[in-house]
């Protein structure tokens, strides 16, 4: 399968980053050495993929390059400005949580000397003893950061009240709101796009009962569906969990996608070995035929919130 070529500047953030982790592995005893496996069991991917990131396949993300510098302990900006960038105005002002019984929960103070090397600290963090908590756990904590971001701010300190992360139970699953805007850089989503659906809590074992296979809970998502060429199956404004870790054609089904400099919503099947039939369900649009190579998938969807499994 052809794969987008990627632009020169992209293909020098994976070769910055591939150095970088030749660097941290120097003169280390094998038994030392930071392996592609031991980053695809942190990052949640097999071992293809990581390899496909460092070796100018895959253009990096902030999640990838994140969990990366975190562990090979260097910030993101000295290979990707581009991505510290995109990492610090997620985490901005995130810093060192203090604990304030008073308030029940935690008082964040930004310290002026802050960078983005903060967000990478958390998953560095998360990469390391990410295992040790259960999925929901995780979820928690992510749910808590999300929290303390959305608080009203005095100067540089705010008020988180992590006691909100109770109403993540265990056994629940936590789907976090995809930016399409932030994350999809290779095109662009209607101006008039606004998120219908911001978060959603999910019974896990409701979930599984759907008959839904995702590549694991950290990568589901939820999204806003958009326009009207998937009518019928999507509506417009209709929600949708997505699993971002599905960046490759894995069989006939509707992706998360970008073709021609815009993002969309289509279903996908192989017209040849060279070629996709990217298909909008409501008849009234126009179906086309594109090379392979031109398609950037960056997600599976897999459930339409108003009950109708893909």
């Amino acid at each position: 399968m052809k794969k987008r070529e990627l632009e020169n500047w992209e293909l020098e953030e994976c070769i910055a980053l591939k150095k970088a982790l030749d660097a941290y592995n120097a003169g280390k005893p094998r038994a030392e050495r930071l392996s592609q496996g031991q980053i695809a069991d942190a990052l949640g991917m097999n071992q293809g993929s990581v390899s496909s990131y460092l070796n100018g396949v895959n253009a990096l993300n902030a999640r990838v390059a994140g969990v990366i510098a975190g562990m090979i302990k260097v910030p993101v900006e000295s290979f990707s400005p581009r991505l510290a960038k995109e990492i610090a105005e997620m985490a901005v002002p995130l810093s060192i949580a203090i604990p304030n019984t008073e308030l029940g929960g935690f008082t964040a103070e930004a310290p002026s000397s802050y960078q983005s090397g903060a967000a990478a600290k958390v998953m560095e963090m998360l990469s390391k003893h990410g295992k040790a908590l259960t999925d929901s756990a995780q979820q928690r904590l992510l749910q808590a950061v999300s929290d303390s971001l959305a608080e009203d701010k005095v100067g540089n300190v705010i008020t988180a009240d992590f006691s909100r992360s109770a109403r993540v139970k265990d056994g629940d699953i936590l789907i976090p709101q995809y930016d399409v805007r932030a994350s999809m850089g290779h095109g662009q989503v209607p101006a008039d796009y606004v998120e219908f659906v911001r978060n959603v809590v999910v019974n896990g074992l409701q979930l599984e009962k759907l008959g839904l296979e995702y590549t694991s809970t950290g990568n589901l998502s939820i999204i806003t569906g958009w326009g009207q060429s998937m009518a019928g199956t999507i509506d417009d404004k209709d929600p949708v969990i997505v699993d971002r870790g599905v960046t490759e054609f894995n069989g006939d089904g509707v992706y998360v996608l970008t073709w021609d400099g815009m993002i969309y919503i289509k279903r996908l099947q192989k017209a040849d070995a060279d070629h996709f039939d990217m298909i909008s369900d409501n008849e009234k649009h126009k179906d086309r035929v594109v090379p392979v190579g031109d398609v950037t998938i960056h997600a599976r969807v897999l459930y339409v919130w108003r009950g109708q499994k893909l």
